[in-house]
């Protein structure tokens, strides 16, 4: 739960305008973008958790209602709070952010009745990327200068006409230093955020100087297709710095995290559930313009475990729908250990994975400036599974024309076939890998077994984080459970029934604490449903475990076939009631017992005379819930 009568304070948001850019915000369009989702049933829609690692999507969206729940992990809430934890980003943060998307104008409370208080600034995320925005014009615009020339006769030899630059955001660093600089300045950015942001650094003398100089710039955009950073490209040879030069680590800035293209390719890679992975900007140009545009591409750094997360959420790569990863290295020394790098980090995928190496050890880009785009094409099409890349490259190594070799290039490849999550296919790879080590199989099916069962044995699904749920499932949790739904999911249908129902009536800890939540909110009856109402409900409820529950069952589709109409309600609480009913009957009928109905004949009485009542009430409810949930 997040307060936002803190954030309030911070940002000074008037309640009414939260409240609509709330209702005006489509939810899965936000979340689309950054999770591929498929159909859940009911109207809702599923992907794989973008806060914690999963190999079945738990991940649950509710569009009807505007909200989202985990049932891996247990997160949940609303856009706002999908922002908040998905981008790290502040309650206002996250509610301009949607308001600009929306289109609303946002109106900020008044400290003093007599003056309006100015409009607070942006956050610090907002404005790194205003800043890059702006960088990116100022880089373009600099493409088409004199001084320029290197940089369009660079992207002119490898293939690149304008328009491909232009759909690219290709631009050149001018020979100044401190013209981005002094132009970002001009439009309202401070030295701090300058810095920040890793487009300017201090200069010896206290000044602020450009981080990128005489060099061919691309703009770098996260998966919602913000800037947020820029890779440089050395051009001329008096030019001491690296050949690629990127913007350092900032708060919007993680090499680790981000991919080149993902914001250009992740529809088609949720399409086809493929994605190309390949080396440069350049490659990622190639691909794209020679039909294949799955391709995407490392920024700086090795691919590792934070790229497969963000590409197993696009690709939906899950054991419902396997995906497909195709790398696309060069052929030599440096590219095969990369190959090899990355099946280590095969076990991450539920997908297949695979490699696809141009007989000419070229890379993407020279293959379509060599021989057209039909070659990229078929470069990838031509792709062998990684394992097959991995165990071929091991064996090479060793001369297997003698014991040793042959025993030695078995030790080293047995581990790899062990490593191999299907594990159908493995006695088929020892077949194959007896066959190319012209071997026995029993000695290499040995060896394979011994890999499989050892420190490093793969095969083990990591535990899943706990979820939130009753402490009792029994019938009687359920139908309290299925009444919370109704007055979280449908309060205008559900809530004079549900609020006529005591918080008495509901027997599980959390379930009481998430009924009094509801009473505390207003009461279902006063709600019109959707994240509003959920969040307001959340926030009322001080238990946490309440809180977690709120959001699993905002998501939670109901027990029954179609839509919910006033007979299922009247079901539903019915047999709450009657829960309660029967409970409170077998406690009279006990105390009854103990009562003398001699010495004690008017609390007797009394007593049968309740038992009666109540039994009549529970035969009524009865036949009020018959028909079943």
């Amino acid at each position: 739960m997040y307060a936002e009568g803190v954030a309030v304070m911070a940002g000074r948001i008037r309640d009414e305008d939260i409240a609509l850019v709330r209702e005006r915000t489509a939810i899965a369009d936000v979340i689309s973008e950054v999770v591929t989702l498929k159909s859940a049933g009911g109207g809702n829609l599923k992907g794989l958790c973008p806060f914690h690692d999963e190999k079945s999507p738990s991940f649950n969206v509710s569009p009807a209602r505007n909200v989202f729940y985990c049932f891996g992990c247990g997160v949940g809430g609303d856009a706002i709070k999908f922002l908040m934890d998905a981008e790290h980003l502040s309650f206002v943060e996250s509610v301009e952010r949607l308001a600009a998307r929306a289109g609303i104008q946002l109106r900020y409370v008044e400290d003093d009745r007599s003056a309006p208080r100015p409009r607070p600034q942006q956050g610090q995320r907002q404005r790194l990327v205003a800043a890059h925005a702006a960088a990116v014009d100022f880089y373009r615009s600099q493409l088409t200068t004199a001084g320029a020339r290197p940089a369009r006769e660079f992207l002119a030899g490898r293939g690149f006409d304008r328009s491909a630059a232009e759909r690219y955001g290709c631009g050149f660093a001018p020979d100044g230093w401190d013209l981005l600089t002094k132009h970002l300045r001009q439009q309202g950015f401070t030295h701090d955020e300058l810095v920040t942001a890793g487009l300017s650094r201090p200069a010896r003398s206290g000044s602020l100087i450009d981080r990128f100089r005489r060099r061919l710039m691309w703009p770098i955009r996260d998966i919602t297709g913000d800037v947020i950073g820029f890779g440089a490209r050395k051009l001329f040879d008096d030019d001491d710095g690296p050949k690629y030069l990127n913007t350092p680590e900032t708060p919007i800035y993680k090499k680790s995290h981000v991919l080149y293209g993902i914001d250009q390719a992740k529809r088609e890679i949720a399409k086809q559930g493929k994605v190309v992975v390949v080396e440069g900007y350049t490659d990622v140009m190639a691909c794209h313009l020679a039909d294949v545009p799955t391709a995407v591409a490392t920024c700086g750094t090795a691919f590792g475990g934070d790229h497969i997360s963000v590409l197993r959420r696009v690709l939906f790569d899950s054991d419902e729908r396997a995906g497909e990863i195709i790398f696309t290295f060069d052929g030599d020394a440096a590219g095969q250990k990369a190959a090899l790098r990355a099946f280590e980090d095969d076990q991450r995928f539920v997908g297949r994975t695979f490699i696809a190496v141009s007989p000419d050890n070229m890379d993407p880009c020279e293959l379509r400036l060599a021989k057209g785009d039909l070659a990229v094409r078929d470069l990838v099409a031509r792709r062998e599974p990684l394992v097959d890349f991995a165990l071929r490259h091991v064996i090479s190594r060793f001369d297997l024309d003698t014991v040793d070799g042959r025993v030695e290039a078995m030790r080293r490849a047995a581990p790899l076939v062990a490593k191999i999550k299907d594990r159908e296919k493995r006695p088929e790879y020892v077949r194959k890998l007896a066959g190319d080590l012209g071997m026995e199989i029993e000695p290499v099916q040995r060896a394979v077994l011994n890999a499989a069962h050892g420190p490093q044995a793969s095969g083990a699904a990591p535990a899943r984080p706990g979820r939130a749920t009753p402490a009792v499932d029994s019938p009687r949790s359920m139908v309290e459970r299925e009444a919370l739904k109704l007055a979280l999911q449908e309060p205008v249908l559900a809530g004079p029934m549900f609020d006529a129902v005591e918080v008495t009536d509901y027997q599980q800890p959390v379930h009481v604490a998430v009924r009094a939540a509801v009473a505390a909110a207003g009461g279902a009856s006063t709600a019109t449903g959707g994240a509003v109402w959920i969040e307001r409900v959340r926030d009322a409820c001080d238990d946490l475990a309440g809180q977690a529950l709120i959001g699993e069952l905002a998501v939670e589709p109901l027990r029954i076939d179609g839509e919910p109409d006033p007979r299922y309600v009247s079901i539903t609480m019915a047999r709450l009631q009657w829960s309660s009913v029967t409970g409170r009957i077998r406690d009279l009928k006990s105390k009854i017992q103990r009562v003398n109905p001699v010495s004690n004949k008017d609390e007797y009485f009394a007593l049968f005379g309740e038992l009666l009542s109540l039994e009549q009430h529970a035969r009524a409810l009865r036949e009020q819930a018959a028909g079943g949930l």
